[in-house]
């Protein structure tokens, strides 16, 4: 008993170094990219090629007073930044980097996480709602309905995928995709789950809950200091859980591609060349307007996605023999 609880405190002191580095390298990595793809410099200053000018920022914000201003509804205002900062830990903790590899191997692992993605929005609802702003309100609001619009074709991009395999297990999917990845089979799942994820991580173009040219900076106007800096490192933690997801869904997770190599290192290459892509998808096009941002979620995405289910249960059942 003693053994297993040392474990899995390991697990966890492991877990949560690797998503703060994640995080320090996530942000680096997103400046370089917009800078090198909008013909800008980007970090050059601080440390070899810029290389710490995020450990500099971390650092200001640790030591950064904490305002916390008057007509805020305290308790809420208070805990909105943990609620999504462990949302998004939470998420993190059920993905499997190999088949032995993780800390949490359950039945409904993709299930979980959905549902967790969905809890990040309950706390940036309460920093809008709570922070007696009203961009901050209203970001928050902008938030809600993306969520409800984006959470639904989300989930169901990866009900194909579900129907192939049998399972909820993210580790079942990958073994699933030995001799064949799934985004072959499921290339519209792929795009409608990629489209989908990059609204629910509020990145550009869908980032109408914190436009900065409209909204100041949205639900998080009010935060400062460590609590701004959650909220940051909660959207790094999820970029990297949602391109670990798509990796592991569609990409066959540690499954390798020609080369042999350890497992947790292909998911974790696989991560980041879909990482790579958000980024530049963000670095690219311009923002939608809310009306837009909706007729893209109601009027074509779950309408894909329903396609997409439809069309897979008629190939099983052909394979299977359900028409003969």
């Amino acid at each position: 008993m003693i053994v297993e609880i040392l474990i899995m405190l390991l697990k966890l002191v492991v877990a949560i170094a690797f998503i703060m580095l994640s995080a320090l390298i996530l942000i680096l990595m997103l400046r370089k990219v917009m800078g090198h793809m909008q013909s800008r410099v980007g970090p050059n200053r601080v440390g070899p090629f810029g290389i710490l000018q995020t450990v500099a920022d971390a650092s200001k914000l640790l030591f950064k007073e904490d305002i916390i201003p008057a007509g805020v509804d305290g308790w809420a205002w208070r805990i909105a930044p943990s609620v999504v900062l462990m949302a998004s830990m939470a998420s993190f903790s059920f993905i499997p980097f190999s088949k032995s590899l993780t800390m949490v191997n359950s039945n409904i692992s993709l299930f979980f996480i959905f549902a967790m993605s969905s809890m990040t929005s309950v706390g940036i609802i309460m920093a809008g709602w709570s922070s007696n702003n009203k961009y901050s309100l209203i970001g928050g609001l902008r938030n809600a309905a993306q969520i409800i619009s984006y959470e639904v074709p989300l989930v169901l991009s990866t009900i194909g995928v579900v129907m192939m395999t049998g399972s909820l297990n993210l580790v079942d999917i990958v073994e699933k995709q030995k001799h064949l990845f799934n985004i072959f089979p499921q290339f519209l799942g792929f795009l409608i789950f990629m489209t989908a994820a990059l609204a629910e991580l509020n990145h550009t173009p869908f980032d109408i809950s914190e436009a900065e040219s409209e909204l100041v900076s949205g639900f998080n106007t009010e935060y400062s200091a460590m609590r701004f800096a959650m909220f940051f490192l909660a959207e790094f933690f999820n970029v990297f859980v949602v391109a670990a997801l798509g990796a592991i869904v569609f990409l066959g997770g540690w499954n390798p591609i020609f080369i042999p190599l350890p497992g947790f290192v292909w998911l974790i290459i696989k991560s980041y060349i879909l990482i790579f892509v958000i980024m530049w998808i963000r670095s690219t096009f311009p923002r939608f307007r809310a009306d837009q941002l909706l007729n893209i979620g109601w009027k074509l995405l779950l309408p894909a996605s329903l396609v997409n289910i439809f069309g897979t249960g008629i190939v099983l059942l052909i394979i299977n023999g359900g028409l003969s």
